[in-house]
């Protein structure tokens, strides 16, 4: 029979947003598991996974066995009922680390619709026909361009002489989201002069012109740095999108087909499984999809920062719980102060497995039920099979703060 606990080996990935050498936590955290990996200070670290998706899958520290083979050996006793019956019979959900130094791609993820459409037509750039709504639960200030901008807020910058070319020729006294889905496509497939000349514009506003987006000022220069003057990512991010800085323990919560970018920190975030992403800006025009698709696809549920944010639902002194609104995941936040030492904390059973992984301090975990205990530090990632709850006690010192997505 399987061990129900055990800890588990994440991979690190180089992505040219990510930070670089010992400046990444991704790779901080993944070298006090991994003692052999070598981090170079030239190379970029940007996202250290820990799920069983093959792009970069997670292994039993133990044993070196892909996580994914353990699970499809045990699944009755590893993924339990739930999600053999109703969640395609693996792990449902894909957690991670991300240290973000520059703009993510300004991306979607598709729907489930969309993504099997995609799956079928190009199955070598959408890997799975599975929707990606996500969280990100931040571990320290957290940059973010995410949903959209109140309509009110956006139409009065299309006012401006630069900007009023985007707008499509209408009847209508006022805008609409078909406007705005109008106005992000011309955006998009502006020519590279024309983007030039625009936010050359934009950069000579007054403040005064440009009301609660006078942060225009300050941003455009820097992302201009990271990708150009002629990225029309620039433009959509800046006029369209509410831009936020979030601070540790905050969280948002990112639809299926919702616009977004991170922009700088260092986050949790844990997505339904899949790798199915449609970008538009902040990147090379290689890696831009088809910017009518990514139009068409967007939707308009977030259309305030409030929209966008997930709060905590506090379970106990110690632990909160991020609930999205999908059947995936919840996300349990397991927090001890410094100095904490004859506290315990307890994760209850749920009906799917659960991943932990620790972020800050070190302590105890204890599965009763399994007569199991084991030591932990940063960095550590531990499997936990369905029915099987665990008491989490800090070692003193910095704490203790752990991470978990769950199936509930």
């Amino acid at each position: 029979m399987a061990d129900k606990v055990f800890q588990l080996v994440g991979s690190c990935n180089n992505y040219p947003w990510g930070k670089k050498g010992k400046e990444s936590l991704a790779v901080q955290l993944h070298k006090k598991t991994d003692k052999d990996f070598g981090i170079k200070d030239d190379e970029f670290y940007s996202e250290l996974w820990f799920g069983d998706y093959p792009d970069f899958p997670a292994r039993v520290k133990e044993t070196g066995e892909l996580l994914k083979d353990v699970l499809d050996k045990n699944k009755e006793t590893l993924l339990g009922k739930k999600v053999i019956n109703d969640l395609d019979g693996q792990l449902p959900f894909l957690p991670k680390i991300l240290s973000i130094a520059k703009a993510l791609p300004l991306q979607l993820h598709p729907s489930k619709e969309l993504a099997a459409k995609l799956h079928k037509q190009d199955p070598e750039n959408f890997t799975d026909p599975n929707h990606k709504p996500e969280i990100a639960v931040a571990l320290g200030k957290f940059e973010v361009f995410a949903g959209w901008k109140p309509l009110s807020e956006i139409e009065p910058l299309f006012q401006l002489p630069a900007l009023q070319q985007f707008v499509p020729k209408s009847d209508s006294a006022s805008w609409t989201d078909s406007t705005l889905r109008e106005v992000t496509r011309n955006i998009l497939k502006v020519d590279e002069e024309t983007s030039k000349k625009v936010q050359k514009a934009l950069l000579s506003t007054p403040r005064e012109k440009l009301g609660k987006a006078e942060y225009i000022l300050d941003l455009l220069p820097r992302l201009q740095q990271q990708y150009g003057d002629a990225d029309p990512g620039n433009l959509v991010a800046l006029t369209c999108m509410n831009f936020m800085t979030l601070q540790a323990g905050d969280a948002i919560y990112i639809p299926a087909d919702g616009i977004h970018a991170y922009l700088s920190g260092d986050i949790v975030e844990c997505m339904a499984r899949s790798n199915n992403v449609l970008n538009s800006g902040f990147c090379p025009p290689a890696d831009k999809n088809n910017l009518d698709l990514f139009a068409d696809t967007l939707t308009f549920k977030a259309h305030s920062k409030e929209d966008v944010i997930l709060p905590a639902k506090q379970k106990s002194k110690r632990t909160q719980v991020f609930s999205p609104p999908l059947s995936e995941f919840d996300m349990y936040k397991v927090s001890f102060g410094k100095g904490e030492r004859n506290e315990s904390e307890t994760v209850p059973a749920h009906e799917g497995p659960g991943v932990l992984i620790v972020t800050r301090g070190n302590g105890r975990l204890s599965a009763q039920s399994e007569g199991k205990e084991f030591d932990l530090s940063e960095g550590g990632i531990f499997f936990v099979a369905p029915g099987v709850s665990v008491d989490l006690r800090p070692g003193g010192g910095e704490g203790l703060e752990v991470h978990m997505a769950v199936v509930v």
